[in-house]
């Protein structure tokens, strides 16, 4: 084989390799959207889409959080939007440092 058939083959297998990654990030993404949906009320899928489309790293914070309690069983029913509320106020919460001269 020549070279630029060498190159060609490498970015082929890449571009595979990028492919692949893509489909088991959406994946994993169809699968917590529905795990969501079977835990919250329209109204708090909504918001917790709102903080997704802001603040990704907050929305998988959350979102793993629900998943937790619904499957240990620590949440009856659906969470409505005011839960989600508070658990976002809760994980976004910011501790204060005070520095105090003498």
């Amino acid at each position: 084989m020549s070279e630029e058939e060498n190159l060609k083959q490498k970015k082929m297998e890449e571009m595979k390799r990028q492919l692949e990654n893509q489909q088991r990030q959406m994946d994993a993404e169809m699968q917590l959207d529905s795990a969501l949906k079977r835990v919250l009320t329209d109204d708090a899928r909504e918001r917790l889409n709102n903080v997704k489309l802001v603040n990704r790293e907050v929305y998988m914070k959350a979102a793993q959080a629900i998943i937790y309690f619904a499957n240990n069983s620590k949440v009856q029913g659906k969470l409505s939007d005011s839960e989600v509320k508070m658990l976002l106020q809760k994980l976004t919460q910011k501790k204060e440092i005070n520095i105090r001269r003498k």
